[in-house]
């Protein structure tokens, strides 16, 4: 309880202060100097699903300390209390050699998706995975067979506990992250470790090409060692690689993403423990006009996102469109709204109708 008195304090604090939540909240502890800020994003959800309600939720309600006890040594905290429940989201120790190779230790997000590395206070997008309430039946993942469903469900993104390495030099910039393959706030399950790389060359300032790989291990029955209390797991590994083009930087004019990405879907297995191998890509684009007065910008988008769960079988793959419009107040904050249009190749065509209010401090 005492815990959770200070994070109020200190979130009552930047609302009662404009220049705090304007510039961050910043405290010195014992041996250190903390920056404090956060983010709360409030949704309203409505999907074409009959059998599903209609929906007012905290999305994310997170603080953030950023800690530096000098040049060499930072540590990030962020915790999410969304829904009633805490979560930790980013908790790692960063070891600053140089810009051209850095080391973190913890939990953070993996080195491979541009959508998922994204902040979701950048993203115009409301949901990464364009959910759709009520609307399942994507092979190995359920769900809608959208781009970022298929690559978090897989594990090939997401936050995980571990080591990252990163730095950049000139125009290259790299990431390799080593970590447990369980996923956020989950011990590891086996021995064997899930690693991810990724390397960016900015051909331009406003132009960046990136390549990606991705290897999560995970644990699977065998038919083939069995004993009396049943079948014995293995390890194995799913592979999935990509790439994606950025044009354009955040609420300057036109902004494009654009990623592929192929590998295992290691979900959808046959009976003899074969994978899947599935295809999604996704373009994102938006045009940031900026306006003068209590509106700050105008940002309209658009998303394609098109996920084939396995290409060796037809009619199981769909389609995803949103349009959207999102309204700055200032800076990061804004209100959004997305209709994602969900088309499968089998079946019926599903809507989901999202606004969201984003608070930035």
């Amino acid at each position: 309880m005492r815990h959770r008195r200070i994070f109020l304090t200190l979130l009552l604090a930047m609302f009662a202060v404009p220049d705090v939540a304007e510039s961050q909240f910043e405290i010195s502890s014992r041996a250190s100097s903390i920056q404090i800020g956060g983010r709360a994003h409030a949704q309203y959800a409505a999907s074409s699903v009959g059998s599903v309600n209609n929906d007012f939720f905290l999305r994310r309600v997170r603080l953030i300390a950023d800690i530096s006890l000098n040049d060499f040594i930072a540590a990030r905290v962020q915790p999410d209390f969304a829904r009633g429940k805490i979560a930790l989201q980013d908790v790692y120790v960063r070891l600053g050699f140089s810009s051209k190779f850095r080391v973190s230790v913890g939990q953070f997000k993996r080195a491979f998706d541009i959508f998922e590395l994204s902040s979701s206070t950048d993203l115009s997008i409301i949901e990464r995975d364009a959910r759709v309430e009520g609307a399942s039946g994507c092979a190995g993942v359920s769900g809608i067979c959208s781009y970022s469903r298929l690559i978090q469900k897989l594990k090939y993104s997401e936050r995980d506990q571990g080591i990252k390495i990163d730095g950049s030099l000139g125009r290259t910039s790299y990431q390799f992250t080593l970590t447990n393959g369980t996923g956020i706030n989950v011990s590891d399950e086996n021995d064997a470790k899930s690693y991810s790389g990724r390397l960016s060359l900015a051909a331009s300032d406003k132009v960046t090409f990136s390549a990606q790989l991705g290897v999560h291990d995970y644990l699977y029955p065998s038919v083939h060692m069995r004993t009396e209390r049943g079948a014995h797991t293995k390890t194995a590994r799913g592979v999935a690689w990509g790439a994606d083009v950025e044009f354009g930087t955040w609420r300057d004019g036109a902004h494009i993403q654009a990623s592929v990405i192929r590998g295992d879907n290691w979900k959808s297995l046959d009976s003899h423990n074969n994978e899947a191998t599935f295809l999604t890509t996704q373009i994102v684009a938006s045009y940031y006009s900026e306006k003068s007065g209590r509106l700050a910008g105008i940002e309209p988008l658009l998303r394609l996102s098109f996920g084939d769960p396995d290409t060796a079988l037809g009619e199981n793959a769909g389609t995803v469109v949103t349009p959207g419009l999102m309204f700055y107040l200032h800076g990061k904050s804004k209100i959004g709204a997305n209709l994602d249009v969900y088309s499968p190749e089998s079946g019926d065509t599903a809507l989901s109708f999202k606004v969201q209010t984003y608070l930035y401090f």
